[in-house]
């Protein structure tokens, strides 16, 4: 296995790791901007109040978007099988 084969499957790794995580980072970041501007509104100065509607909703991303990024993980994992019984 050469250097080039190495970091195509490495950058191949992490562009997967961002396109999966993104659907929940996106919501958790758009839940915690809208809390944040409930608190300041209503002068709420509770750190602890962002955790559950955050988690309420990545929970409910994931049940949404848990079936396509299982389905990518598997296929990524085939490709990486296959590639595998390539080499030998």
């Amino acid at each position: 296995m050469t250097e080039e084969v190495i970091i195509d499957i490495f950058t191949k790794t992490l562009v997967l790791i961002i396109k999966v995580s993104a659907p929940m980072l996106l919501v958790s970041l758009v839940v915690g901007l809208i809390v944040s501007i409930l608190q300041t509104v209503t002068s709420i100065q509770e750190q602890t109040l962002t955790f559950v509607p955050k988690l309420l909703a990545i929970f409910l991303t994931l049940m949404l978007a848990g079936n396509w990024i299982l389905t990518t993980l598997k296929e990524f994992i085939i490709e990486l099988f296959q590639f595998q019984t390539y080499l030998n």
